[in-house]
């Protein structure tokens, strides 16, 4: 499947540098001739609120290998995607990386691969200035209002779920 993974996670709180990392990766993969997928874990948030339950969706979707993306402009979730399992899977979002998740990622390479599937995950980590800063040029004033409340969200699914002690690795970014 992938260049040393077939399931890659990507966690970080937000304006760490997730989305673009996974976009990089994705064209290093298509350019060496993979067709990766690229699943992001804001499509199955429930809005702005929704950090924890889109986080704990990730599973389900990973065992089902397929959700319904969440249309941030209409607030509700719309059509469904389904998750190949021919193709390198890279996720990458704020609460990607729990154990439950990591479990529902290496069931999902398995039955992708068999036994000798590998799922690697990382985490993102980056002074809160530079991420604010990165967000807001990124997303603009629609984040803006957002931003104190999201956070709020991050530090509590963090502190339970700690994803930088379950990473495989910590970049600064």
């Amino acid at each position: 499947m992938g260049e040393g993974f077939d399931v890659l996670l990507i966690d970080g709180r937000s304006g760490s540098g997730k989305t673009s990392l996974a976009a990089r990766i994705v064209r290093e993969l298509r350019g060496a001739g993979a067709e990766p997928q690229l699943l992001r874990v804001e499509d199955l948030y429930p809005g702005w609120d929704g950090l924890a339950a889109g986080s704990g969706a990730l599973s389900e979707v990973l065992d089902e290998g397929r959700y319904r993306r969440y249309d941030w402009y209409a607030g509700a979730f719309a059509e469904e995607h389904r998750i190949d399992l021919r193709a390198p899977l890279v996720i990458e979002g704020c609460g990607a990386i729990t154990v439950r998740n990591l479990a529902a990622a290496r069931r999902w390479a398995v039955r992708a691969v068999g036994e000798r599937a590998v799922v690697r995950s990382l985490w993102l980590d980056c002074p809160d200035g530079v991420r604010r800063s990165r967000a807001l040029a990124r997303d603009g004033e629609s984040y803006a209002p957002h931003w104190d409340r999201w956070a709020a969200q991050e530090d509590a699914l963090y502190a339970v779920h700690e994803p930088w002690r379950l990473a495989d690795e910590t970049r600064l970014s």
